[in-house]
This record gives structure tokens, C-alpha cells and sequence, in this order.
């Protein structure tokens, strides 16, 4: 069940936001007026989602590409290009920090 509250809590008790975003893992949905304005997350939840849409845009590209074109990749291709970019993701983490 989605964490609602309203605006006014994220100044009026940011402490307990904070816990429920880093604690739970989960987002807190706020609300201006009765209607939906922000979401709230830790950049640890962002992150993950933000890996999980790049996967999905990726398969959708692949599914597109398997369509158009007869060029196949063995696995041993795919993991030696999934290795090339996990290598560079940590390189550019590590220089992020």
C-alpha cells in the first residue's frame, strides 16, 4: 500500500519521511490539496528504477532491432558486451565519488 501524506509534512516532519523512504525502501506519495504533486525516494530506490527503465528501453530496442534485421549475437558476444558496460558504469561511478 503507497506511503500518502501530505506536502506540509515534508517540512513539518522530514525526519520521519526520510526514515520511511531509507527504512521501508518505498517512495511517499505527497499531496497538495487532496491531489498528487510529488514523490519522494531514496537515491537508492531512484537508482534502481532508473536501471530497470534503461533495461526495459534496451529490450524494447532489441525487440525492434530482432524485427528489422537477420544479425544474431551469440552469448558469448552479449556477455562479453554486458561485461564492456558494467566495466564502464563502475568506472564512471568511482570517478562520480
Amino acid at each position: 500500500m503507497p506511503v500518502i501524506r501530505p506536502i506540509s509534512d515534508l517540512r513539518n516532519k522530514f525526519t520521519e519521511i526520510s526514515k520511511t523512504v531509507h527504512d521501508a525502501d518505498r517512495p511517499v506519495f505527497l499531496t497538495r490539496n487532496g491531489v498528487g504533486d510529488m514523490v519522494v525516494m531514496s537515491i537508492e530506490h531512484y537508482e534502481a528504477l532508473a536501471l530497470h527503465r534503461e533495461i526495459t528501453e534496451a529490450l524494447a530496442a532489441a525487440e525492434v532491432e530482432m524485427s528489422t534485421t537477420t544479425e544474431r549475437f551469440t552469448t558469448a558476444d552479449i556477455r562479453a558486451d554486458l561485461d564492456e558496460l558494467l566495466a564502464a558504469r563502475a568506472t564512471e561511478q568511482s570517478q562520480s565519488v
